[in-house]
C-alpha cells in the first residue's frame, strides 16, 4: 500500500511538472497564409495576436474576424496536441485521463 500512495504521489509531482511546463511553452496557429497569426500557451490561453495590414480592409472587416477565429483555433489545436504529448502518457497510467482535461 506504502509503495502504490509513493507512486501515485510521484506521478502527482510529475503532472504537475508537465502543466507548469505546458504553461510555459507557447504554440501558433496561423491562417489567410500567414495573414493573421494567433500564439496560445500549451494550456490554450491566448497570449498574442499578429495581424498583417494586407488583411485589413476596412470594408470588409467579417473576412479579418474569419481569420483572426481561424489563426485563434489553430494555435488551441496545437496546444491540444502539445498537451497530449506532455500529458497523455502521465494520464495513461491514472485510468486513461483526468477528469477537467480537455484531450
Amino acid at each position: 500500500m506504502q509503495q502504490l500512495l509513493q507512486q501515485a504521489q510521484k506521478m502527482q509531482q510529475e503532472l504537475a511538472q508537465a502543466q507548469e511546463e505546458l504553461a510555459r511553452t507557447e504554440v501558433d496557429g496561423q491562417a489567410g497564409g500567414g495573414l493573421v497569426r494567433a500564439t496560445v500557451n500549451g494550456s490554450g490561453e491566448l497570449r498574442g495576436l499578429v495581424i498583417d495590414p494586407k488583411a485589413v480592409d476596412p470594408e470588409d472587416t467579417e473576412t479579418l474576424a474569419d481569420l483572426v477565429v481561424a489563426a485563434v483555433q489553430a494555435a488551441n489545436e496545437n496546444a491540444q496536441q502539445l498537451q497530449q504529448q506532455k500529458l497523455g502518457p502521465l494520464t495513461e497510467g491514472l485510468g486513461g485521463g483526468m477528469p477537467g482535461l480537455r484531450f
